[in-house]
């Protein structure tokens, strides 16, 4: 299988020079973008550490957070190509219940170099997450969409979704009676309902944060031409790698841990043979049928909501 591992950033960048399908470094992001030339790079989707105390940071920080964002984000912008894309994926930063909207921080950096455009701040939007007492649960994160260059790659109709009234008519006009809707599908808009990767989620494979393929497989569909390069500088579980080589482009991915490249490894490599476990993108979301148990009001919860 087409997928190579290396520790060296010179023969990483090397190997995908060659037409490497996925190419996985194991060290430090910024020793590889270091060694990858300008404007190499179709597209770039990542979520970065939080600074939240996970086995895989260093710091509780926001502080901390900004400065690596400082040294990194420059550097992506560098070797992003001329009409490419740049997707970064964050949520809130909670310490002591007070909350810092991490896309802030991005785009207080990004927002400051001319080369790049933000085109849309997608909320992603999940049913489940850690239950709150004393705020309201959080249930979305943003994906902030920087384009490098006004000139870029955008293929809507590769990620258009099933029309909510297909059969609606024009009212008024020269074209009144006539089918309204596109039959392509529609504009799936900036808001985008996909389940998070919990315990029973199909792509759960161990790694404490992953994001679900669906969500980078919209964002690899739409921003990357086929055969181009994706690529992903926190890679953890390599669900941005899976979501381009379903999708005939190819991979370039960081991680620090070994532990998590070994999971990346193996999801790439099912994914090249075709028998990746993953939860399709239009795959709608489970909704209870009034006789399901789960539907079902135990008594106990009767007087609450009368």
């Amino acid at each position: 299988m087409d997928v190579r591992v290396y520790k060296s950033p010179f023969h990483a960048v090397r190997s995908l020079n060659s037409g490497t399908s996925s190419v996985l470094f194991i060290g430090d992001c910024i020793e590889l973008i270091r060694n990858m030339p300008d404007e190499s790079v179709d597209l770039t989707i990542t979520s970065p550490p939080y600074c939240m105390g996970k086995e895989y940071e260093k710091s509780r920080s926001v502080k901390d957070f900004i400065a690596a964002h400082k040294i990194i984000l420059p550097e992506i912008v560098r070797i992003t190509r001329s009409g490419g894309s740049i997707c970064w994926q964050v949520g809130n930063h909670v310490s002591n219940q007070s909350v810092y909207p991490l896309d802030y921080a991005i785009f207080s950096v990004l927002g400051e170099m001319k080369e790049v455009t933000l085109r849309n701040r997608v909320i992603w939007t999940f049913g489940f997450g850690m239950h709150q007492s004393s705020r309201f649960s959080g249930r979305h994160e943003t994906v902030l969409w920087f384009t490098k260059g006004s000139d870029y790659f955008f293929d809507l109709d590769a990620v258009r979704a099933p029309q909510k009234y297909p059969g609606k008519r024009r009212y008024k006009g020269p074209r009144k009676g006539e089918f309204s809707c596109n039959p392509k599908g529609k504009n799936p808009g900036d808001v985008w309902e996909i389940p998070n990767v919990k315990a029973a989620h199909v792509e759960k494979i161990g790694h404490p944060c992953q994001f679900p393929v669906a969500l980078a497989e919209r964002l690899v569909r739409a921003m990357c031409p086929k055969e181009g390069i994706v690529f992903d500088p926190y890679m953890g579980s390599a669900s941005t790698g899976v979501a381009a080589t379903i999708n005939s482009r190819r991979f370039l991915g960081a991680e620090i841990n070994r532990g998590y490249q070994d999971m990346a490894y193996r999801r790439l490599l099912s994914a090249h043979e075709g028998t990746a476990r993953i939860r399709p993108l239009g795959r709608p979301i489970y909704v209870a049928r009034p006789g399901d148990s789960v539907a079902q009001r135990p008594e106990h919860f009767l007087e609450v909501f009368q």
